[in-house]
């Protein structure tokens, strides 16, 4: 009988409001079964840069990166939240490791090719090391990734956190019983944005392609739903989508 894994990823906004950080921290350090945390920080990033004079640059919520901004990414989600985390969850009796992919080998990507939009050192995950990362949990170590992954010839790659969660989760599964927790500021999928109740309980692949057909989904809520479908598809037994502190509540995510 496989142990359960619990996938859990947070955002930017998040990051950014002790209110709504804490607490999570506090309630994922009490967590039953294995975990893993993965984060992002792109609010942060994206402030930075200005401050710096680089202007950030998105599409459909997927930031472009060139070289400047590679920098930018590595000290904020690699380094000033990565281990912020982990230092907040050691206080909290979590034996946390901070990754990115590039430690221990741990998640191999791949430059994305130039197509329609050149997104510069952005990385699609093409391999990730369970093995290694299963020898992690069985030691009691929780990893905590930041969104940074590497191609394998010393070339760090900025990759969407929400894809890295979903990722690990599809290749943990063929180890664990896994679920995957996209953890982020609002209730769970709205049907209106600006309407904080109008939560989705339930959305399917199909209800998904009706509310994208009518402009429903925002930039930010597609790398979250795009990576919930394919987690389940790649053998995830579950997504939920809710918010940072009512882990139990939200949008409950199936193919059917």
């Amino acid at each position: 009988m496989k142990g359960k894994l619990t996938v859990f990823k947070i955002g930017g906004k998040v990051l950014e409001k002790p209110a709504l950080l804490n607490p999570f921290l506090k309630n994922f350090s009490s967590w039953p079964g294995a975990k893993i945390l993965v984060h992002g920080g792109g609010a942060k990033a994206s402030q930075l840069a200005k401050q710096l004079g680089i202007e950030p640059q998105m599409v459909n919520g997927r930031r472009i990166t060139d070289a400047a901004m590679l920098e930018v990414a590595l000290m904020v989600y690699g380094g000033y939240y990565n281990k912020s985390i982990v230092a907040q969850l050691q206080h909290l009796g979590v034996n946390a490791l901070g990754l990115s992919g590039a430690d221990a080998n741990t998640i191999l990507a791949e430059r994305r090719p130039v197509g329609e939009f050149n997104f510069g050192f952005v990385g699609d995950v093409r391999k990730v090391n369970r093995q290694r990362l299963h020898w992690f949990l069985e030691s009691e170590l929780v990893p905590v990734f930041c969104a940074l992954t590497h191609d394998g010839q010393g070339q760090l790659l900025n990759t969407n956190a929400d894809t890295i969660a979903s990722e690990l989760a599809a290749a943990m599964s063929k180890i664990y019983d896994t679920q995957l927790m996209f953890c982020f500021e609002k209730k769970g999928v709205l049907r209106n944005a600006d309407d904080e109740n109008s939560v989705i309980h339930h959305l399917n692949r199909a209800g998904y392609e009706a509310l994208y057909k009518q402009n429903l989904v925002t930039d930010g809520m597609l790398p979250k739903l795009d990576n919930a479908f394919k987690a389940l598809q790649n053998g995830v037994n579950q997504v939920r989508i809710t918010n940072v502190n009512h882990l139990t509540q939200g949008t409950l995510i199936t193919l059917e």
